[in-house]
């Protein structure tokens, strides 16, 4: 499926000619701020006027990665977000399927529909679903379950709470933005693409911690 471009204006239009940068962060002039240097990149990191400041750490293990996008899970920069953020968001008390839920995401073949309304006929529930629309197979516990999942192309179907579901979208909200810049979608000075991505990592954190979006 094509990028959704509303989602994400700094995507590439494919009607233009040549590339154009994205919305650039407004970036407070007041001389109350001492900006911040990253030696490794020699670049001056201005904290905004929202009060946040950018690890320099953290800042410069992105420009390595950004200077030859990859999705080598070894790169000092992706190790550490897979580490810290991907992994722990991915690890529920249901191991052996966490562990295939996890290989899906990160092959973008993991599938999550909304529960149909209709139950199927008695035959076909038997053949490919797995578990009830009452009980969370990522982690064992009882909950109204409006989604499902598919790995792959599995035709069995795991039912998975809210929450769980909020879990897996935030890493894959995360793991898709990093595609679109390993495939040059993303048209942006590096301090506004740093601090998306650490508003995602944010998000995966969130989730985490059990918070998820209230579903209609």
């Amino acid at each position: 499926a094509s990028p959704n471009r509303e989602l994400h204006p700094q995507l590439l239009s494919p009607t233009k000619a040549g590339p154009r940068k994205g919305h650039l962060r407004h970036k407070s002039t007041s001389s109350t701020l001492c900006p911040a240097v990253c030696p490794a990149a020699g670049h001056t990191l201005t904290p905004d006027k929202e009060g946040k400041e950018v690890d320099t750490t953290l800042f410069a293990e992105f420009q390595a990665w950004r200077e030859s996008p990859t999705l080598d899970k070894t790169c000092p920069f992706l190790e550490r977000v897979y580490r810290e953020d991907v992994g722990p968001c991915l690890d529920f008390t249901m191991q052996e399927l966490s562990a295939l839920v996890r290989a899906a995401v990160e092959d973008n073949t993991l599938t999550i529909e909304p529960v149909a309304s209709q139950t199927p006929p008695t035959a076909k529930v038997a053949a490919v679903e797995c578990g009830s629309t009452n009980t969370c197979a990522l982690s064992g516990l009882a909950r109204a379950c409006r989604h499902r999942i598919r790995l792959g192309d599995s035709e069995n179907h795991y039912y998975i709470s809210p929450s769980s579901r909020a879990r897996i979208t935030a890493v894959c909200n995360f793991l898709t933005y990093i595609r679109y810049i390993q495939q040059g979608l993303v048209r942006q000075e590096a301090e506004p693409m740093f601090w998306e991505i650490t508003r995602l990592r944010k998000e995966m954190s969130l989730a985490k911690l059990g918070f998820f979006p209230q579903e209609a």
